[in-house]
């Protein structure tokens, strides 16, 4: 069965019957996340006698997925057998495992299946099964996770510094909590985050840097463009980040050009406005939708993270986002595209 996002909250606190649990998607992070969540409510504190894990080799070879879920905890209750990297190769042993006996429950993580997948067909099928997707975040769901793990400190924040945060900390699920949990530590329990605090905490990595090269090259600064794309690189941002941070900014741009800057939630960060609206005054939006089906191009070619390819990656996410900072300025030579504000 597919959980949908509704259910899953009361799913990852309590699985119930439920004998295999497939967390797949782009978001490594996500899914690790709530794999922990649903061994934690099975078998609580990591009891070596009630956690297995296998390696996805292991997981295929015949019986094994079907051996595990049928074991005994020595110390009794329910065990856990947790399985990373699953794919297609595991189908046939999920489902020999399904249909024999014992309690266990299986947690597969997996990346991106499609859903021709054998294995994602089966989770969702299975009445035994259940399929979780695990997709980035964005926007007011995004937001909201950041202020309920800040809530988990015993921390509140201001809107406008969940919006940033919101804004700048969403590729990585991973990443994203140790941010929050350096947010929450900062602030101290019952302690409130405005917009300077994130800054501070946050503000000195790839994030902010990011995000300054990504409204500098919409709005026509090359050389400021390419100075904090730089910066942000060697902070650690890859090629992947880097362009559907772009992709996200120009559709962002493309809202508030159709609907006005009110339609947007986040809002933009109030730093960040100036640019923004700059930017607003010279993309038409039909250029900006040409810009955004050539970014589509680019994710797919960075998407494999290869080195050794004649067009590294880290080249191929700079020519991405100078190509809009030139494109920019020739804009802004030629005069404002009349956007609304």
């Amino acid at each position: 069965m597919k959980i949908d996002a509704r259910r899953l909250p009361a799913f990852l606190k309590d699985p119930g019957g439920t004998r295999a649990a497939l967390l797949f998607g782009e978001d490594a992070g996500l899914a690790r996340e709530r794999a922990d969540a649903l061994q934690e409510a099975v078998a609580p504190g990591n009891d070596p006698f009630r956690v297995a894990e296998l390696t996805r080799d292991v997981a295929a070879r015949p019986g094994a997925l079907a051996g595990e879920a049928a074991a005994l905890a020595l110390t009794g209750g329910r065990r856990v057998v947790r399985v990373r990297d699953a794919a297609d190769t595991l189908a046939a042993g999920l489902r020999e495992a399904l249909e024999g006996p014992g309690e266990a429950l299986i947690v597969l993580e997996a990346g991106e299946l499609p859903a021709r997948s054998k294995l994602r067909q089966l989770a969702e099928a299975h009445p035994r099964a259940a399929a979780v997707a695990c997709y980035r975040e964005r926007g007011a769901e995004l937001s909201a996770t950041i202020a309920a793990m800040l809530r988990e400190g015993g921390v509140t924040a201001e809107p406008a510094a969940l919006a940033w945060l919101a804004g700048r900390l969403g590729d990585d699920r991973q990443m994203l909590r140790r941010e929050v949990e350096k947010l929450a530590l900062y602030a101290g329990r019952g302690g409130t985050l405005a917009e300077e605090d994130v800054l501070a905490c946050v503000g000195d990595g790839s994030a902010l840097e990011l995000g300054e090269a990504l409204t500098a090259a919409t709005a026509g600064d090359v050389a400021l463009a390419d100075r904090a794309l730089e910066s942000a690189m060697s902070e650690g941002a890859h090629a992947v980040q880097v362009v559907r941070a772009l992709l996200r900014h120009l559709q962002r741009l493309h809202l508030a050009s159709v609907a006005g800057m009110q339609a947007l939630q986040p809002p933009v960060f109030f730093r960040d406005r100036p640019g923004f609206e700059t930017a607003l005054r010279l993309w038409r939006t039909e250029a900006l939708e040409a810009a955004m089906a050539a970014l589509l191009d680019a994710e797919r070619a960075t998407k494999s993270g290869g080195t050794g390819r004649p067009v590294p990656d880290a080249a191929i996410a700079r020519a991405a986002l100078l190509g809009i900072a030139r494109q920019s300025a020739i804009l802004a030579r030629r005069g404002p595209a009349g956007r609304p504000g």
